[in-house]
């Protein structure tokens, strides 16, 4: 079984411990490094390229957040998950603009956890659309073009990227078209190579601010509840 690589980052010695002890017991998850500053969060997965970094949002120095963005800035393809006691929207907005895949709560189930892991591995988002409506909407509406090289996305590639943002799993995705959920794995990876980013959350608003989806297509599809 190839195991999914998890680096692990929180000031908390007693959290960061706690999270990998917990996270060890599954046979999926392996977990290559833990931290606890967001410097060495950033050189450490620069040098192991972990398929998933946890982050706390709330470290000396570097903030999780920042650390993100940097990380995405060498390392395009990792995913992000921000693991926080703050349920601000603030943080969600520039959690988003970091290109994070998703935002957790530290009150949540650890089950809720290791979902969100196995979730962002595959190019899902943690956090729908929806719910971060408004947040998303002032996203594209600051958006300001960055010159990057046209890109050309296949019409299949394309609804499926708004079926993802509507917050629909790759499974539901398949059922939709009535195709395997290997094939709607195989178009997201063909579409996050074309983009250059390592989520879903992150295609999505690509799409948005390249005005190829509008924000109508993305709330019209019925929200996907936990």
């Amino acid at each position: 079984m190839e195991k999914i690589k998890v680096l692990l980052a929180d000031d908390h010695t007693l959290v960061l411990e706690g999270l990998s002890l917990l996270l060890e017991k599954e046979a999926d998850l392996l977990i290559v490094a833990k931290t606890t500053t967001a410097e060495e969060a950033i050189s450490l997965t620069t040098e192991l390229l972990p398929d998933v970094v946890i982050l706390d949002v709330s470290m000396p120095v570097v903030g999780g957040i920042e650390a993100a963005r940097q990380i995405k800035i060498f390392c395009p393809r990792t995913a992000i998950i921000i693991l926080t006691a703050y349920n601000y929207a603030s943080y969600i907005s520039a959690s988003l603009e970091a290109g994070v895949a998703g935002y957790l709560l530290k009150n949540s189930p650890i089950n809720k956890l290791t979902d969100a892991i196995r979730m962002v591995y595959a190019g899902e988002a943690v956090f729908s659309f929806q719910s971060a409506s408004q947040i998303v909407h002032q996203l594209v509406v600051n958006a300001t073009k960055t010159g990057q090289k046209s890109v050309i996305l296949s019409p299949r590639e394309l609804e499926i990227l708004k079926l993802a943002g509507g917050g629909l799993t790759n499974r539901e995705i398949a059922e939709e078209f009535v195709i395997s959920e290997r094939t709607v794995q195989t178009h997201m990876v063909n579409t996050f190579k074309k983009l250059k980013v390592g989520s879903r959350t992150e295609a999505v608003l690509y799409a948005l601010k390249e005005n190829w989806l509008a924000l109508d297509d993305i709330f019209k599809v019925t929200e996907h509840e936990d």
